[in-house]
């Protein structure tokens, strides 16, 4: 698709959600982006609905006129979906299934659903069972509805504005404060990390008609040992940083080296030549960060 679009962004105000409206945005689209706050990256040629998508009102009436839907709204931390299962199904099954109905009534042309490479494992606890189901429903709705669809399956993002819930930037932040940094498995566990601006550009370039109905893969180039990562660190800071591996049976629902196991629907794997490195990628969530203290410490004054 090159033509101007109308664009609805669910999770838009959130931090991958945020940067595809961005890259949407400057790619011409016209961009209403949806969440239940006010986003703090709104820009001048973006609309703001404040609503939640589990309100057919609401949601009617933000999806009016739209040509595709990016979906992001979910519950989106593993760690806390964890031990929130009716939560978990809620906001991201049903709430899903809600924003695909209204899809079909409003005539919406492709919905565009974020879910992540955790639908090929056998961890991620809920959140991954929730995922598993959202695309199974959107495929269903392809066959009985031909509601066209495009599934990303994301893999480990990190860049500027995300918080705590992000692996690498809670981590960077331990090192940042407290020169240690604890993981829970071991220092060979890897990971395909992606810029959060390079996972919003590949985001947008599947509206190209090849990727309709189809399953995208987008993780990085850089693929890391948990270990290795903590030494980028540390030269990065130019302080030595503690490190804490806590091994056992109990790997705290995230994968180790690969998210892949045998399942029958594969993906093609989306890449790009021109990407973010590692190196200045972190430095971009350090400087956020310290901002973030700057401006903590300016409010206590």
């Amino acid at each position: 698709m090159s033509k101007k679009l109308n664009v609805l962004v669910t999770g838009g105000a959130g931090f991958l959600g945020s940067h595809i409206s961005d890259e949407l945005s400057d790619r011409g689209h016209n961009v209403t982006i949806t969440d239940l706050e006010e986003s703090k990256w709104i820009r001048d040629d973006q609309e703001m609905a404040v609503g939640d998508i589990t309100d057919n009102d609401f949601l009617e009436q933000v999806m009016e006129g739209k040509d595709v839907v990016y979906h992001l709204a979910a519950l989106a931390d593993l760690n806390a979906a964890k031990t929130r299962p009716v939560e978990t199904a809620k906001i991201n099954v049903l709430g899903t299934v809600n924003l695909l109905d209204m899809a079909v009534k409003k005539g919406v042309k492709r919905v565009v659903f974020a879910s992540s490479v955790y639908v090929y494992s056998r961890e991620g606890g809920f959140y991954r069972c929730s995922k598993q189901a959202c695309e199974n429903y959107i495929e269903e709705f392809n066959n009985i509805y031909d509601l066209d669809y495009t599934i990303l399956r994301y893999g480990s993002l990190y860049g500027p504005r995300t918080d705590e819930s992000n692996g690498v930037y809670r981590l960077l932040k331990q090192a940042m404060e407290q020169s240690e940094v604890q993981h829970r498995g071991a220092p060979e566990d890897k990971r395909e990390y992606i810029h959060v601006l390079d996972a919003a550009k590949l985001s947008v370039d599947i509206l190209d008609d090849e990727f309709k109905n189809t399953h995208v893969v987008i993780t990085g180039n850089d693929v890391l040992r948990i270990e290795d990562l903590f030494y980028m660190f540390s030269e990065i800071l130019g302080k030595n940083i503690h490190q804490t591996y806590i091994e056992g049976e109990e790997w705290d629902g995230h994968y180790r080296v690969t998210p892949y196991t045998f399942t029958p629907k594969t993906g093609k794997k989306l890449t790009t030549p021109h990407y973010v490195d590692m190196g200045q990628g972190i430095l971009q969530v350090i400087e956020d960060i310290y901002r973030k203290i700057n401006s903590a410490k300016g409010k206590k004054n």
